[in-house]
């Protein structure tokens, strides 16, 4: 090895740090588990890019579910490496002719990472998407303020809705759901998503709900409902609903709304919460207006959080995970690479 191989190969991560990280990152949420990301190496930086063949144009038209739930892998990525010793600064949108292009990572060893990181790193592989009824979180007047410090560093805000403006937004997840009821191309791609049987995308009937079981929910997206098993009988949600907004949409703002939302769920989990991210809301306009007007600034609304405690005896769902080998490439020339299917 040459003086000059030795000195890059102190300064980027091995193969085995870094596929362990691809993999830790394809954990992220993404609208109806798309995962709609693709990593490249270069040999110095690790790019992020979207998936344009996994965009959702009946549910997503505008994309911004997709760059969200990027955002959050990109989030999940940079937890990865840093709770193994590598900091990472990200560009977001380093290349202005490929949209699709949505961060570059460079990488610094990191001797002493914060605490946090491990904790956050070990909360990726237990965080998963709770459908059912949650009880109220204890200690929810401490963590809202270390959620919302969290949340600062990427300009997103962070509100919760109580009393009346929970009752709202339990209407208001009824009648997003009637609007789309008999929209063809929406209910098409909620079809192909969901319920499929050893996929490794998009939503197992086991991460289902139940027709009786989400009307105890009150705010949730009506998927393809599931036989009736009696799961948590009797129990009525009492999560906290937390909402995630920012000033304005763009491809950046949706980015840092994924990270986000990735901070939040790693911080409740790691904490022992249940959560469950929402989009439904805040895909149609009217609904959206209507949501930005329960909050106390004027915002915009991207993602609803449900924030509680699950029974701890249950056997917890997890959502299938493409293979790392289908998300990463190591090529020289990142830029020529083919990220859709």
């Amino acid at each position: 090895m040459t003086t000059s191989e030795h000195d890059t190969a102190l300064t980027i991560p091995d193969d085995e740090t870094l596929r362990a990280a691809v993999r830790l990152a394809a954990r992220a949420p993404s609208v109806h588990n798309t995962q709609p990301w693709r990593w490249v190496f270069d040999g110095a930086r690790l790019h992020l890019y979207g998936d344009n063949g996994l965009r959702l144009y009946a549910t997503d038209p505008h994309g911004r579910q997709w760059a969200m739930s990027c955002g959050a892998a990109l989030h999940h990525m940079r937890v990865a490496f840093a709770a193994r010793g590598w900091r990472t600064d990200a560009v977001r949108l380093p290349d202005p002719d490929r949209p699709d292009h949505l961060a570059t990572l460079r990488f610094h060893p990191w001797p002493d990472p914060p605490a946090a990181s491990a904790a956050q790193a070990r909360a990726i592989e237990l965080r998963y998407t709770d459908r059912l009824p949650l009880r109220e979180p204890g200690g929810w007047s401490e963590l809202a303020p270390v959620l919302r410090h969290l949340v600062a560093p990427h300009d997103v805000a962070f509100d919760v809705l109580n009393g009346n403006g929970r009752m709202c937004l339990v209407e208001l997840s009824r009648k997003a759901t009637a609007a789309r009821r008999y929209d063809p191309m929406y209910r098409d791609e909620l079809d192909w998503w969901t319920g499929i049987p050893e996929a490794d995308e998009g939503l197992p009937a086991t991460a289902l709900t139940s027709e009786a079981e989400t009307a105890r929910v009150g705010v949730a997206r009506a998927f393809p409902a599931v036989p009736d098993t009696g799961r948590r009988a009797g129990l009525t949600d009492a999560s906290r609903l937390v909402v995630l907004g920012t000033h304005d949409d763009s491809v950046l703002r949706w980015l840092h709304a994924g990270e986000a939302l990735s901070t939040v769920l790693l911080e409740c989990t790691a904490r022992g919460l249940a959560t469950c991210a929402l989009t439904h809301i805040t895909e149609l306009p009217a609904a959206r207006r209507a949501l930005a007007d329960l909050l106390p600034h004027r915002i915009l609304p991207q993602v609803v959080i449900r924030v509680g405690i699950a029974p701890q005896d249950e056997q917890r769902p997890r959502t299938p995970r493409r293979a790392v080998d289908d998300i990463f490439t190591v090529s020289s020339h990142p830029e020529t690479t083919d990220h859709r299917r």
